[in-house]
């Protein structure tokens, strides 16, 4: 395939993770020192900063600045939320990105996001093939959920899994501080899929584990939920319950009272306040002290205890993005292709938009223990090799130093 030159975008989109940066870094590094790409822009707050035009020159970003960002958690380019039409039904935003495309002769187009920004990616490349206009598209993943169809597993999702781990494991030691009973309701994000709450079993390894597990892979029952934790209460005086923040009953009614607060711009509720819910409801119970807690943005933003093995492979889905683009590549996400026997190994591969967008990867049942509370020994040698690494972050007063980016918009110049 012939060279294509131009200028290419950056957006990121979603939820933030510890190591969204890090794949931001990767496009914009690699794109930088691509000589086709004749100019390297970063849009605020995702597809939003495409359509206002707020587009971001990051040729004027120092080399150390930008560099920092592969440590920095959170989107530094800003995040939205913003759920593009059916180009059949209401084509405007479409006529306006390609405006924008013609405007600064986009030629490359890279989105760094969840099931949603991949819908967003797939419906832009679809639109872009049907004008004639020429542009190479590629989606470079990121959710904490862990949760993308096509992929052995996402960025961001391993730090967060140490992090939840981590603190698990902690409050565990806090826990068993006093000779008095107690119980400990955990609440972790994940709304359909259980791939960070099940991560709290990895705290066992520590010897700190949760005593209950449940994911909303396994349809929740209250009253066995108040045996359960009942039984071990009784028997040690003590009881630790992780619990997704997404668990339902067998109707499909979430279990948080807050599931119908709110939506975000994809209709997806905003659920929260589960661990206070079921800590009422074990303290009516039983009588016993209960402590809810909500680890809520801390799991997505918690970069001190990041795995190295996330950032590294974070940074090369975005390079990866890149150099398939320039190669000829569009339509595609780059996911990860990997093995555990005999030692762990991960490669990029390229996965078509279609397969990955508005399709969620769900724990296997069999990696839940049969009475749906607890995780069994494939899920713990799934994620282990994940978690694995410190990062080597720059610190300034003891304290993280993260990127400072000078943000220099494309229409200030």
């Amino acid at each position: 395939m012939s060279e294509l030159r131009g200028a290419c975008i950056i957006g990121q989109s979603g939820g933030p993770t510890a190591v969204i940066n890090a794949s931001a870094l990767g496009v914009i590094r690699t794109a930088l020192d691509t000589e086709c790409v004749t100019r390297v822009l970063g849009a605020a707050n995702g597809i939003k900063g495409v359509l206002e035009d707020r587009l971001y020159d990051m040729g004027q970003e120092d080399a150390a600045e930008l560099d920092l960002l592969k440590y920095t958690p959170s989107s530094a380019l800003g995040s939205c939320r913003y759920k593009l039409a059916d180009p059949d039904k209401d084509d405007t935003d479409y006529k306006r990105i390609l405006e924008i495309f013609q405007k600064y002769d986009v030629r490359y187009f890279f989105y760094n996001g969840g099931n949603d920004s991949m819908d967003t990616c797939n419906k832009i490349s679809k639109y872009m093939q049907k004008v004639g206009y020429e542009c190479r598209i590629m989606g470079v993943p990121k959710t904490i959920d862990n949760d993308l169809n096509g992929t052995d597993h996402c960025p961001g999702f391993a730090s967060a899994a140490k992090y939840i781990a981590t603190s698990c494991a902690e409050v565990w030691q806090d826990a068993h501080v006093y000779d008095t009973g107690m119980v400990t309701v955990i609440e972790i994000m994940g709304r359909h899929a259980g791939w960070l709450a099940g991560s709290a079993a990895l705290a066992s390894l520590t010897g700190c584990g949760p005593d209950l597990v449940y994911l909303p892979e396994v349809d929740f029952d209250m009253d066995q939920f108040v045996a359960d934790v009942t039984a071990i209460y009784n028997k040690t005086g003590k009881c630790m319950v992780a619990v997704s923040e997404g668990i339902h009953y067998a109707d499909g009614r979430f279990v948080s009272e807050a599931e119908t607060s709110a939506t975000d711009g994809f209709g997806h509720a905003q659920l929260g306040g589960l661990a206070v819910k079921l800590a009422d409801i074990i303290k009516n119970k039983t009588g016993a002290k209960v402590r809810g807690i909500e680890l809520s943005l801390l799991q997505r933003c918690g970069s001190h205890v990041g795995s190295d093995t996330d950032i590294q492979e974070a940074f090369a889905a975005g390079k990866a993005a890149v150099e398939a683009a320039v190669a000829g590549t569009t339509d595609k996400m780059v996911a990860f292709q990997c093995t555990r026997e005999g030692g762990y190994k991960c490669e990029t591969v390229l996965q078509p938009l279609d397969i990955v967008a508005n399709f969620e990867k769900k724990v296997p049942r069999e990696w839940i223990n049969e009475a749906g509370n607890g995780i069994e020994q494939p899920f713990i040698d799934y994620v282990l090799p994940l978690i694995q690494g410190e990062p080597n972050r720059a610190l300034e007063n003891s304290l993280p130093r993260f990127a400072r980016l000078k943000k220099v918009l494309t229409t200030e110049m």
